[in-house]
């Protein structure tokens, strides 16, 4: 079972930049078939998806983020990660980074194979 763990700042000021790091163990990011997926649910709102990075480094977007967010990955260090720019309040949530098999996006919850702990990410000044 591979594990997922996030890490980055907890507090961003309004039009910088987040920044949030998954570190993967137990697998490596390189393997085939696995998407690697970002995920984010805002206060009182639903699980929002991000954007994902394949096996072989190709990223996807979510197109109403597709201005200002970009998905990179390291395989020395079997971390891939997430950069949001030009952040705003509204981009205050729980992050999540999690590991489809089937798809940039799996169907349901349940059939992503790991999920990272979360991190809390607030934007204010």
């Amino acid at each position: 079972q591979m594990q997922l763990q996030e890490s980055g700042p907890a507090l961003v000021n309004p039009s910088q930049t987040l920044s949030l790091t998954c570190t993967v163990s137990s697998g490596s990011i390189a393997a085939s078939p696995y998407y690697w997926v970002w995920l984010r649910q805002p206060p009182g709102g639903h699980l929002e998806w991000l954007g994902a990075i394949s096996h072989d480094g190709k990223p996807y977007y979510s197109p109403s983020l597709e201005s200002h967010i970009s998905i990179s990955r390291d395989t020395s260090k079997n971390q891939f990660s997430l950069q949001l720019t030009s952040v705003t309040p509204g981009d205050t949530a729980i992050y999540y980074c999690a590991t489809c098999a089937t798809s940039t996006m799996c169907g349901a919850l349940s059939d992503y194979n790991s999920w990272g702990q979360s991190t809390q990410v607030t934007v204010s000044s």
